[in-house]
């Protein structure tokens, strides 16, 4: 039997034997992993598509995009993935929305937060030490311990604007997924510690 372009194809010869039925088939199981695989969502994918061969394409109905890159596993690589919308922030207790909103959302291995934070009562967020200001959801737990640089209010004096936002990760004995700030910004008015509210805006890796 013949094979013809850069797949391979088998085309049956004229000296070959079986049926019809029998070369229809053969060259179905030749053209599959070569097609792309439509699927619902990944769980439609992990169902159906467990198996497949090694760089076997599948699209969902969102128009996500994998491909997979294990012959042996489960494995696939992300091609694309549209955004998802921003999710509110679970803010902890005793803090509010500052405007704009504490917003958060995962872009396939990395997340990105807005916004700014400020206490309920109108009192200053301490900065002494680290203060707990949200919690972020469960799929946008880092691996590790992430930060990056935020900001705060420059209200009093002296205030440098800056701050050290960080997200814990399960090794923390703190536990897992808190948005906690540092800062080394001095006294308010009269020796007071703290600033009015703080800038989380930033973005960090999973993994």
């Amino acid at each position: 039997m013949a094979t013809i372009g850069y797949a391979q194809l088998p085309v049956p010869a004229g000296g070959d034997s079986p049926t019809v039925p029998a070369h229809l088939a053969h060259l179905a199981d030749a053209l599959d992993p070569h097609l792309v695989q439509h699927v619902q969502n990944l769980a439609d994918r992990t169902a159906r598509l467990a198996n497949a061969p090694l760089q076997t394409l599948a699209i969902a109905a969102d128009g996500t995009t994998w491909i997979k890159t294990s012959a042996d596993t489960d494995t696939w690589i992300t091609l694309y993935e549209p955004l998802e919308t921003w999710r509110t922030l679970t803010l902890a207790a005793g803090h509010e929305s500052a405007s704009p909103t504490p917003q958060i959302r995962r872009e396939g291995r990395q997340v990105h937060l807005r916004g700014r934070v400020q206490r309920t009562d109108g009192g200053l967020i301490g900065t002494t030490n680290s203060a707990v200001l949200a919690n972020v959801p469960s799929d946008c737990i880092p691996k590790q311990l992430a930060a990056f640089a935020g900001g705060s209010s420059i209200t009093g004096d002296p205030m440098t604007g800056v701050c050290r936002v960080e997200i814990t990760s399960p090794s923390q004995a703190v536990g897992a997924g808190l948005v906690q700030m540092y800062s080394q910004d001095g006294s308010q008015g009269g020796g007071t510690i703290g600033t009015q509210w703080v800038d989380i805006s930033g973005s960090y890796w999973l993994d």
